[in-house]
């Protein structure tokens, strides 16, 4: 037991040839079990008579439903589900069309093609964003430069980031989960990451990508409070003109009725999808799922919510305003904004990749404390099993997990912080 707990504390079991088996073994799985579902498809359908790519439909739906001169019908869920049936059967599950008005130009483009077609575009264009993304916080030179040797032997330091990132990446079991829901996780991880990896170097462009975000705006409620918070009114100013033209293209392209639609439907989103948990408690993860899932009332649920969210704010701005490193500050902001939301489901952690990636880089820079490789570890292979756990025993190990890393990330910081004041006392902390 004593060296199990020793183990777990150094991560030494985390070695570089467990995780290329681990991730060369998920791969193959992964590409296996596509490969099933596209051989054994029936049409647009798959063999329990889903569409293909199942959260996809409601995007391509909603397309030529604007297509047909009704940018307001995908916010009614009678006339979105009619169109779901037409085009895939009378027997397809219903699938809600629950964004913002803005992700209706992209639902319009991809319907212009055929759905198999926009579904291979749809996921393949935003993988590959994905892939920049994580590259842009993996290959930065400053971190590169602290890689140590490859353990298959050699002794220089390597100029280019390990390609075993690459595998990781793609093998992250977010990512399959993503492909398997045709959903928009990869657009999301690289919208996140892509900001957090250009903030300080290029500002506008965080700010414009962080904007961005606000199609699918419960994950992006925390980046405007730290961007304020340590005075990145750039960026700030970028994110809101960017929200603002997308709001004014959204109107001139279909009007102001499509808010009024918008507005309406959030009562459906809210009552049903949400407090009633018409989704499914195991696929959120999150604090108000746990609640509801355990049986609590909504009031209850909200009340839980609201104070972790409360709380991971105040823990933002105190970490984003002290003198610690930027990538634990990136990385904590990823995994807070995931748990600050009730709604947050499975596929949508396809955005710890990015947070994964930036505490990688800062472990192999300055070296990994106590249990933070374990907790990784954790972290990275929490969304195979967060779903099925949840249905089986009622634990959402996907939150417990993001919270774990959150808590050891803060508790670094503040180690960092009491040595750079114990060295630096005249010095304020840095934003």
């Amino acid at each position: 037991m004593g060296a199990m707990r020793e183990a777990v504390r150094s991560g030494d079991w985390v070695t570089r040839e467990r995780m290329r088996l681990v991730a060369f073994g998920l791969l193959i799985a992964f590409a296996a079990a596509l490969a099933w579902l596209a051989g054994t498809a029936n049409g647009l359908n798959d063999a329990w008579g889903r569409p293909l790519g199942t959260d996809f439909s409601n995007v391509y739906a909603a397309g030529t439903l604007v297509l047909d001169g009704q940018p307001q019908a995908p916010f009614d869920p009678a006339l979105q589900y009619a169109r779901e049936q037409v085009i895939f059967g009378a027997q397809t599950p219903f699938y809600g069309w629950h964004y913002p008005p803005f992700f209706l130009a992209i639902a319009t483009v991809l319907a212009l093609m055929p759905y198999k077609l926009a579904l291979l575009a749809w996921q393949a264009s935003t993988l590959a964003f994905y892939l920049l993304a994580l590259r842009a916080i993996v290959g930065d030179p400053d971190a590169r430069a602290h890689l140590p040797p490859s353990d298959e032997g050699g002794g220089s330091l390597p100029t280019q980031p390990d390609p075993l990132w690459l595998v990781l990446a793609l093998a992250f079991p977010a990512v399959f989960i993503n492909l398997g829901h045709g959903h928009n996780g990869f657009l999301t991880a690289a919208l996140i990451g892509a900001a957090l990896a250009s903030l300080d170097r290029r500002p506008l462009l965080a700010g414009v990508l962080i904007g961005l975000i606000a199609y699918k705006p419960q994950l992006g409620i925390l980046f405007p409070l730290v961007l304020a918070a340590t005075g990145r009114w750039r960026s700030f100013a970028a994110a809101a003109a960017t929200v603002a033209a997308l709001a004014a293209i959204t109107t001139l392209a279909f009007g102001m009725s499509v808010w009024d639609a918008f507005l309406a439907s959030t009562h459906f989103t809210r009552i049903t999808v949400l407090e009633a948990g018409e989704t499914g408690w195991h696929k959120i993860q999150s604090v108000f799922s746990l609640v509801r899932m355990l049986g609590g009332p909504v009031a209850l649920a909200y009340a839980a919510q609201s104070a972790v969210t409360v709380m991971l704010a105040a823990a933002l701005v105190w970490l984003w305003r002290a003198p610690v490193e930027f990538s634990l500050k990136a990385a904590a902001l990823i995994i807070a904004s995931l748990l600050a939301t009730p709604y947050s489901l499975d596929y949508d952690m396809t955005a710890l990749a990015p947070a994964i990636a930036f505490l990688a880089v800062h472990g192999l820079h300055h070296g990994f404390a106590p249990y933070e490789k374990t907790a990784l570890a954790a972290l990275w292979i929490a969304p195979l099993v967060a779903r099925s756990i949840a249905q089986a025993i009622l634990v959402p190990v996907g939150v417990l997990t993001m919270a774990a890393m959150l808590g050891l990330v803060l508790y670094r910081a503040a180690q960092e912080t009491r040595l750079f004041e114990r060295w630096h006392p005249s010095q304020h902390p840095a934003s």
